[in-house]
Parts: structure tokens; sequence; C-alpha cells
């Protein structure tokens, strides 16, 4: 058995299945998957997975097949009727008066359930939607909550920096993001300055944290006094990715760098 990924959407997260090693699979190709859900349409992402080692082989999902023209048509089929149903749904939560709002739709291959993602500010009681939409499709209703960062992968969009935003263009998962990452940067906790579009911490504050992190730990601590050649002082300045900091010793400032 070879182990690949595939992804659903194309912005999704990557998912691990494994396959006969007769199914000859390329990058790109469109597959069908065997999932808990029941049969998906998927695009291979990496045909050849070598470090899964964190899986269990045995416990993977397999591919079932190639896509073939009949699978296409009936995805395309089912991607126009899950359209439908996603404004239904917007109906639907609209004339309950709940406060939610319905991002996209879909149905797995063989229509065994039609899932919807959705975003809202707090805990929605969805079981009313639930029955009115399984009564109008004949099918397994499932509702997922999404976070902000989740909307903003599926919506995408430009960045401050002027690129498509990372989590819409590389990101396979979101990572935690924490203040203190700001902090140990030296950047400036306005949050016009270190929030993204979708409100939350920017995803980029983890790129460089550990760098930052491991140069710290060879600097001296901000304001703290520490013994110099030229004497006894205070540190006043750091530059952390140069590995330098200043003194101020008497009044004067001295810069120095960790050999």
């Amino acid at each position: 058995m070879k182990v690949c990924s595939v992804k659903f959407k194309e912005n999704g997260k990557a998912y691990y299945f494994k396959y006969e090693d007769e199914l000859k699979l390329n990058k790109n190709v469109t597959v069908v998957v065997d999932t808990e859900k029941g049969e998906q349409f998927a695009k291979v992402c990496e045909p050849l997975v070598s470090e899964y080692k964190t899986f269990d082989i045995n416990k993977m999902k397999t591919v079932l097949r190639l896509s073939t023209k009949k699978d296409y048509s009936t995805y395309m089929r089912n991607t126009k009727e899950a359209h439908e149903a996603l404004l239904f749904a917007r109906e639907v939560a609209e004339k309950n008066k709940l406060e939610m709002r319905f991002v996209d739709a879909s149905f797995t291959l063989d229509r065994k359930q039609l899932t919807f993602n959705f975003v809202a500010d707090e805990r929605i009681d969805f079981r009313n939607i639930v029955k009115e939409i399984a009564a109008k499709f004949k099918t397994r209703i499932e509702l997922h909550q999404m976070g902000v960062r989740d909307n903003s992968k599926e919506i995408g969009g430009i960045g401050m920096c002027g690129r498509q935003l990372c989590c819409s263009a590389f990101l396979s998962g979101m990572e935690t993001i924490s203040i203190n990452m700001a902090k140990n940067q030296g950047i400036s906790l306005n949050p016009t300055k270190i929030n993204g579009c979708c409100g939350r911490l920017l995803c980029c504050l983890s790129y460089e944290d550990e760098v930052y992190s491991a140069h710290r730990k060879e600097l001296p601590k901000m304001n703290s006094m520490i013994k110099t050649p030229d004497g006894e002082g205070k540190v006043v300045a750091l530059d952390i990715l140069n590995k330098k900091y200043t003194v101020d010793i008497k009044g004067d400032r001295h810069e120095y760098e960790v050999e």
C-alpha cells in the first residue's frame, strides 16, 4: 500500500489516504475516496507521501478509483444542487431569525450527506433548521460551525502585505497564534498592525517566532543591569535578529554584539 494526500476543496486541508500499488496516481488527477461521510470526489495534491509516521496506515481510508466522466458529471450536478441547498438554508435561517451566516454547502459524491458550514458569534440551536432541510433534500444533514479564520480561508483576500492571504494560499492548517509572539518580536501591539482580515492575530507572527526566541536566549533582558568592558550599565535597546544590544553607562550609550 502507498499513501497520497488529497484535497476536497481548492483551498482546503490536505488529507491522507492509502491506495493499492497498482493504482497509478499523478499530481492534480481527480479520484474517488472512501470517507466516514461516504464516497467523495477529490484532487490529488501529493501522489506519494513518504513521511506519514505519525499516522497509522491501517486506520487510513482508501482511494477507491480514479474518477470517471460519470463521477465528474455527478460531482458537477451535486455542486449545482448544493448551491441551491445553500440558498434554501439561508432562507430558513432568516425565517427562524437565527443569527448565523451560511458560507457553503457540499454533497458527498454518493449524496449520503449534505454538509453546511456556517459562521455565528455564539452557539446556535439549529435542530429545527436541520429537520426542514432534511425534509426537502432527503439526505443526512450536517451543520459545522466555522471559526473566523476558517471563514477567511474560504473567502480569500489580500493581506496588508499586498499578497494573497496565507490561509487561502498555502497554509494547510491553523496554528495557535498568541500575543506573546508579537511581544517577543518587539512589534507594536496596535490591533491594526497585528490583526489580519479575519480580525484575529496575523498567522505570519508564527513564521519567525522560533528564531526570535532562540536569539533572545543569548541576549540580556531589557532594563536589566549588566557588566560590560566599559563598566556596569542598563540595557536600553535590543536588536534581536542581529544579536546586538545597547547599554546605557552613566548617560553614554554603547552597543555590543553577542559573540
